[in-house]
């Protein structure tokens, strides 16, 4: 009895932690979308002033197109997520 006593507080805190995992995975690309620099050259700048390298704007160009497609990406794969059980679970 003991086990399943324990075994059940596990599960309710795994369940409760569900919801803000969740959040956070909408939240993470939605704010780096936000925050992104409009253009290279300030990104190459914020990425000098937090590791003190420097990176050519070509390089930034690069890497700016890559962050933000990796963020829609992202978005795109959890709002089809979110539809795919919400259909599941109404024809089931």
């Amino acid at each position: 009895m003991g086990a399943i006593c324990c075994h059940r507080d596990e599960t309710s805190s795994a369940s409760a932690a569900r919801p803000l995992i969740r959040a956070a995975g909408w939240f993470i690309p939605s704010a780096a979308l936000v925050l992104m620099p409009k253009c290279p050259a300030c990104l190459a700048a914020y990425f000098a002033m937090a590791t003190g390298l420097g990176i050519s704007l070509s390089t930034a160009s690069y890497t700016r197109t890559l962050l933000i497609s990796l963020c829609i990406g992202l978005l795109v794969t959890m709002a089809g997520r979110s539809v795919w059980r919400r259909l599941g679970h109404r024809y089931s």
